[in-house]
């Protein structure tokens, strides 16, 4: 069992660990054009946030559904090869929108690719989780997993900035093509990455069955922080998947802001992981786990609340800064804590049974909010959904989430 303690020695000289940081970097920023520009996409084609939504819930239907055989692939197949077939195939899929695009729009071309590549976005989240134990010691994977995302929101922070200015000056689908080139370069990178003793040697047993996917979610069940952790962040999900979508139309379409001002707003928020990233270790260490997830997500939910009485672009900047901050701490804890308790051989299925079951409402979750906001307004459905938020959060006191260690528990016999 790890032993949560003060970590020794530094992440800087590794070099496998700093080449992967590197390369990681470099897609995550291209990747957040996307994240703006696939929105201004569509409500540029269609003017609707319903479409939004829409688009957004079947790319996580479709996360979902690779979730399921994600974990096995990366348990049974060298997981170095996967995180490149995984980057040139997304590569290779949204370089099609914009060349598509220079003959006509065809918003059924983003219902086919977007979907394709939200699930090769899941098969690569999935392994890359299981790659990070490999690159570092054991005492220093939350302050790994809290360097990692502290330098993917500093490559988010300028993508958004960037991709707003692009999509004003050259359009969206400028900024899509930039982010299929940066997918095929993180592929170049990672050729020469060393997963070392993480490489695997494929299992014996042929095809994927049931009972794969299961010792996933046997394993997740047996952990008593990591079930509850499941079924909270199940309703979590539902109800903050969507609201990307709904902080774009809000800027665009209410507060009447111009495509570099949505940009710029998103560039912000993403400062709320470095921020994250920066507290994350010493707050697990000095207040504990428990009090670190529970009072991040209170704080997100107040946040969200806050995002829809304002109307002051700063101030929803601002606010989207305190919603991402939230979340960073909550999710790099998380993260940290699975990759602490899973064995190595289960860790790519326990992570793909993790993210697959918790995300199974966000599709309609997506859906439904987006479809809200159509109908009574995005101020009613942030007051919902934060309040919401706070109040699950606050229900994470009545399980074993609470515990200041939960890395120290035992797996439950089974």
């Amino acid at each position: 069992m790890i032993q949560y303690g003060m970590p020794t020695g530094s992440l800087w000289r590794d070099r496998n660990f700093t080449l992967f940081w590197a390369v990681q970097a470099l897609s995550v920023a291209g990747d957040s054009f996307s994240y703006v520009a696939m929105p201004l996409l569509v409500l540029r084609a269609t003017g609707s946030v319903t479409q939004m939504g829409q688009l957004t819930a079947l790319a996580a239907a479709a996360s979902i559904v690779s979730g399921v055989f994600a974990g096995l692939l990366a348990d049974r197949i060298d997981r170095r090869t996967l995180l490149i077939a995984c980057d040139v195939s997304r590569a290779l899929l949204y370089a099609t929108i914009p060349l598509m695009w220079l003959f006509a729009p065809r918003i059924w071309l983003l219902y086919a690719v977007v979907p394709l590549g939200a699930a090769f976005a899941m098969l690569f989240r999935v392994t890359y989780v299981t790659v990070v134990p490999g690159l570092v010691d054991p005492d220093r994977l939350t302050e790994a997993n809290a360097r990692l995302s502290a330098t993917y929101a500093m490559a988010s922070i300028f993508g958004p900035m960037l991709a707003g200015v692009l999509s004003g000056l050259y359009g969206p689908t400028a900024a899509i093509a930039i982010d299929a080139g940066t997918f095929a370069a993180s592929a170049v990178g990672l050729c020469f990455v060393k997963l070392g003793g993480l490489e695997r040697e494929r299992a014996n047993a042929r095809g994927v069955t049931r009972g794969d996917f299961v010792a996933g979610v046997r394993f997740l069940w047996r952990h008593p922080v990591l079930r509850s952790l499941t079924v909270l962040l199940s309703f979590l999900t539902f109800l903050t998947l969507g609201l990307t979508d709904i902080l774009i139309y809000y800027l665009g379409h209410e507060l009447n802001q111009p495509d570099g001002t949505v940009g710029y707003v998103l560039a912000a928020a993403a400062s709320g992981t470095i921020l994250a990233a920066l507290v994350v270790a010493p707050a697990r260490r000095g207040l504990g786990f428990g009090a670190c997830w529970i009072g991040s997500y209170a704080l997100c939910g107040l946040a969200i609340v806050g995002v829809g009485m304002s109307r002051s672009v700063p101030m929803v900047a601002a606010l989207a800064t305190t919603v991402i901050f939230g979340i960073g701490v909550a999710g790099i804890c998380t993260m940290s804590l699975r990759q602490e308790v899973t064995p190595d051989h289960l860790l790519g299925r326990v992570t793909s049974a993790y993210w697959t079951i918790h995300s199974t409402l966000a599709p309609v979750g997506a859906a439904m909010l987006t479809a809200s906001v159509a109908r009574y307004g995005v101020p009613a459905v942030c007051l919902f959904a934060g309040s919401a938020c706070v109040l699950i959060a606050v229900s994470g006191t009545l399980t074993p989430i609470r515990q200041a260690r939960p890395e120290q528990l035992a797996v439950e016999p089974g």
